[in-house]
């Protein structure tokens, strides 16, 4: 009788549909509902790694599972790449193999980009045409 019971569980279980075990949902979910991080948090998690830091902006990074950290320290500004269980950090330019891009150093460009426009002008010298379609904006120290 307990062999007739333990065949009858083993043939159900051959017909149960395998599905992977996981913890966690990652079907098109945004992972920044369960997963955040302030800039206050980046800061502590790193001070102690990075002297002088001063957390600029933090966001979702290109990477699924890592916080982007936008961070300046010795007057300098970069992009380190914090886990989201905030265990570890990644310091240095994270290249994407497929179309091999910076994704690092186009993101460092387009968060330190200067809008020309918004630079005042009323005391400029001009030199060339004033109205040219492509300007260069030279900063010099009389002293």
């Amino acid at each position: 009788m307990s062999k007739l019971v333990f065949f009858a569980a083993l043939i159900s279980l051959l017909f149960l549909p395998i599905a992977p075990a996981s913890g966690f949902k990652t079907g098109g979910q945004d992972c920044s509902k369960c997963h955040q991080l302030s800039k206050d948090e980046a800061r502590t998690l790193l001070k102690d790694s990075i002297p002088n830091l001063t957390v600029l902006k933090v966001s979702e990074g290109p990477v699924k599972g890592f916080w982007e950290v936008y961070l300046a320290t010795g007057g300098r500004k970069m992009i380190i790449y914090v886990d989201f269980l905030k265990k570890h950090f990644l310091s240095g330019g994270l290249i994407s193999i497929a179309d091999r891009r910076n994704l690092t150093q186009e993101r460092l460009t387009e968060l330190n980009r200067v809008d020309v426009s918004r630079i005042p002008l009323e005391d400029a010298l001009i030199m060339g045409d004033p109205m040219a379609k492509i300007r260069i904006v030279a900063f010099d120290d009389p002293d």
